[in-house]
């Protein structure tokens, strides 16, 4: 398809799919390419944001319908990682129009079957909150919302609930309700916008104040409905809270800043910590967040900026659960430069990093310990271990689906592969 056939110049009949603002700011230089994983896994135009907004134009338009075998395959193939964004000059902002391609095609049998399960767990909140029944979190069911919440992850609250609970070790003021359900990040980055806005709202009223969230796919959906003042990341907030207690000896945890780690429990001998990051995408380029997490990190080890420390790892919200081998691809690389870099310990700060982060070293067989930023700080690594970080056992989303389907309704049922 040539781009000229689908360039706003031409729009007769719009179809309504998508909001002609966000459509049409494209002005395909391309500058989006070299920034693109897609793309750079596999060198073809079309599975590049250019490639893909040229296909929502044509669909928008009718000159693809609905059911094209490409449309559906690009919606699917983007890993929704948003790297085009900041280094575009034209200030596209692809994130939405994705949500808005997905809204329209991923309903009833479009939808990928492994997102069914999922986004009936996390739908209502008595299910999110059954969730908590597995493990052990931060949550407290007689806790009301404070000036300053914590927003306590749907599957991060089971898959690593030590996560919260040194988030509140590190600052006591987090109060952690544990009546809340989920932001509806996952609905609207998988065909629910409404819902996933909906959610969101929900959220806010549950956590008046300022919610604060560990994890940065979270608290990017939050910001885009409740806006930045109501919504913080973790990293972020903590940096902020520290500059606002102004003594410059005062430390990030209440007046002593956390220990330097240059000795001690789980220390490598002769050494600080070597420490790398891996940023969460909708943190670093929808909210502009990732210079606080790597500040934090310097107070604790040796900093190490990995090559690819900016680009995604492919987890991609649920991506690495709907196109296995794909995320994996994506993954290599990053796994490369770990091995490499010989890092002591990899810094995650979203749920889904990190559970593609720690399944992808413990394939490898790497020595790097995976560990969230609260973790972190609050002094939780054992590097001599090589148990699961912090007593978190290898649980899986779909084994707590499975259990929220025992404790509650019957799920719906989904096929055994794909359509």
């Amino acid at each position: 398809m040539n781009i000229a056939d689908t360039t706003p110049a031409t729009v007769r009949e719009a179809r309504g799919v998508f909001t002609p603002e966000l459509l049409d700011r494209c002005i395909s230089c391309g500058f989006c390419l070299p920034a693109c994983p897609t793309y750079a896994l596999t060198g073809v135009e079309t599975s590049s944001p250019r490639g893909r907004i040229n296909l929502m134009r044509a669909l928008e338009t009718g000159v693809l319908p609905d059911d094209d075998p490409t449309v559906h395959e690009e919606s699917s193939f983007c890993l929704g990682c948003r790297a085009c964004e900041p280094v575009c000059p034209a200030g596209v902002q692809y994130g939405e129009l994705l949500e808005e391609w997905r809204d329209h095609l991923w309903n009833g049998r479009r939808r990928p079957w492994q997102l069914r399960p999922l986004l009936w767990a996390v739908d209502s909140p008595r299910r999110v909150r059954a969730m908590g029944i597995v493990r052990r979190h931060a949550g407290r069911g007689s806790e009301e919302p404070g000036p300053v919440n914590l927003m306590l992850g749907c599957f991060e609250r089971v898959l690593y609930p030590r996560v919260s609970r040194d988030a509140r070790k590190l600052a006591a003021e987090l109060t952690a309700p544990v009546a809340q359900g989920c932001c509806g990040a996952l609905h609207a980055h998988n065909g629910e916008l409404e819902r996933g806005k909906a959610l969101a709202r929900e959220l806010g009223e549950a956590l008046p104040g300022t919610i604060v969230s560990t994890s940065g796919g979270c608290a990017a959906h939050l910001v885009g409905v409740l806006g930045p003042d109501r919504v913080k990341e973790f990293s972020q907030w903590i940096v902020e809270r520290s500059r606002a207690a102004a003594p410059k000896e005062q430390g990030l945890n209440g007046g002593q800043a956390p220990a330097r780690n240059d000795a001690g429990p789980g220390k490598p001998a002769g050494g600080r910590l070597r420490i790398g990051l891996q940023d969460s995408c909708h943190l670093r380029n929808g909210m502009g967040v990732w210079r606080e997490p790597r500040e934090l990190i310097a107070t604790v080890g040796e900093y190490v900026e990995l090559p690819s420390a900016a680009a995604c790892c492919g987890a991609a919200g649920s991506y690495a659960v709907v196109r296995p081998k794909d995320s994996a691809s994506v993954l290599d690389p990053h796994l490369d430069e770990i091995a490499a870099a010989d890092l002591d310990v990899l810094v995650v700060v979203n749920a889904g990093c990190y559970r593609q982060l720690q399944q992808g070293i413990k394939r490898r067989k790497l020595r790097t310990r995976v560990v969230h930023i609260a973790e972190l700080l609050a002094g939780e690594i054992d590097i001599a271990s090589h148990r699961p970080p912090n007593g978190h056992a290898e649980i899986t989303p779909s084994m707590v689906a499975n259990k929220v389907h025992g404790d509650l309704e019957p799920a719906p049922k989904s096929p055994a592969h794909a359509r």
